[in-house]
């Protein structure tokens, strides 16, 4: 497995961890009252940082592990490394816009900050979960 493939695994391995992990804090600190009461905002933060993190911790663990069976082929990308990230990039993307576009209907039809926010915040990950998805069928699959 390529240095890009690891990191895509990485990346959907820990990307739903984060969500759940989310959402669930999120609930406690509800505890069955409005949601948009909830202290959100350095939830998010932390759980996005942690994220970051745990992917890139996960990534050169992996990365080492690999590095011990196969030392000559860790980190080498060719042309379909950078194919296979552009496409995976473009995925994204659109995942993005979708979430965008949700965040100004929120927004022109007056929701609250929490909604907002967490609109965004939904399709960041799922931007990421699908972009990893596209990225390691592609190198199972190949690019067509």
């Amino acid at each position: 497995m390529v240095y890009e493939e690891r990191n895509a695994w990485a990346g959907l391995i820990v990307s739903p961890i984060v969500m759940v992990v989310y959402v669930t804090l999120v609930l406690q600190q509800a505890a069955g009252g409005p949601l948009t009461d909830v202290d959100w905002f350095p939830l998010m933060l932390w759980v996005i940082g942690g994220g970051i993190v745990g992917t890139i911790v996960l990534g050169i663990v992996w990365g080492m592990i690999a590095g011990v069976k196969d030392p000559d082929g860790v980190g080498r990308s060719d042309i379909r490394d950078r194919d296979i990230s552009r496409m995976g990039s473009r995925v994204e993307q659109a995942f993005v816009v979708i979430a965008g576009l949700g965040v100004i209907v929120l927004c022109a039809v007056g929701a609250d900050v929490f909604w907002i926010a967490n609109t965004m915040f939904a399709g960041f990950a799922i931007a990421a979960v699908v972009g990893g998805i596209a990225r390691v069928t592609a190198y199972r699959r190949g690019l067509v």
